[in-house]
């Protein structure tokens, strides 16, 4: 029943999305592919707005250019192709540089750095490391960075549309891990103090996360860039992290 209604919410998220994204081309307007289903990123708050960290920077960033931001709500394996297809100018949703993106995007400055975690029922010991993954099943979204961690180390990649489902599918028992940042692991734990999953052990790997725009718009990527280095220095970077966070996430 859970999962009937989270793909209902979904469903009518994505609608919207692509509502959003046919407004017309106002210069004062920036749009932002988001997933809206990503907390503490992107997600939908107690009011039924839209809100996280991801959402609040890009909204600042967005000041300091003079312009007002116009949510795209896309699921996660759509994001990019979203851009691409110009349903809106940036992606805000915790984009993980790597050389691939790097290749295919411009992509700002970082404004986030993390780790990564390896997740786990709390009743199943064995897997506290990457090379533990070789051979087991991991609930991961196929396009995102995360899975390309746990399939590297071998692990059978079971697709979902993001955090939520992959925790519901290794609660089920269905997978026996997934792999995600450790400050959105952070907050599920927080916010549900659900003790029947646990994070097992890290991946070692320390991640940087920024907006993606087109390869095209290197002008876009300037601007966030300058921005984003406006808002490092007058302290909000640091106050939006303290907020979602206790400390500081943005350097």
């Amino acid at each position: 029943m859970r999962r009937k209604l989270f793909a209902a919410v979904f469903a009518v998220a994505v609608v919207s999305g692509l509502a959003a994204g046919c407004g017309s081309n106002d210069p004062n307007v920036l749009k932002v592919g988001t997933e809206g289903t990503y907390a503490p990123f992107s997600f939908q708050g107690p009011d039924g707005k839209l809100t996280g960290y991801d959402v609040e920077v890009v909204q600042a960033v967005a000041g300091k250019l003079g312009k007002r931001v116009e949510f795209v709500q896309t699921p996660w394996d759509a994001i990019f192709a979203g851009l691409e297809s110009k349903r809106f100018d940036l992606v805000a949703n915790q984009v993980t540089v790597n050389p691939d993106r790097e290749q295919k995007y411009s992509l700002s400055q970082p404004y986030t750095t993390s780790d990564g975690v390896i997740v786990t029922r709390a009743d199943k010991p064995g897997i506290t490391t990457l090379p533990d993954l070789n051979g087991k099943v991991c609930a991961q979204s196929s396009t995102s960075n995360w899975s390309k961690v746990a399939s590297g180390a071998g692990c059978k990649v079971e697709a979902v549309e993001g955090f939520v489902q992959a925790i519901q599918l290794l609660k089920n028992g269905r997978v026996d891990a997934t792999v995600n940042d450790t400050l959105a692991v952070g907050e599920y734990t927080k916010t549900t103090s659900d003790t029947s999953v646990k994070v097992s052990g890290k991946t070692g790997e320390t991640s940087h996360q920024a907006f993606a725009a087109r390869k095209d718009s290197g002008a876009l990527t300037s601007e966030v860039n300058g921005a984003l280095d406006a808002l490092r220095a007058d302290g909000t970077l640091a106050r939006i992290s303290d907020k979602y966070f206790g400390t500081d996430v943005s350097k």
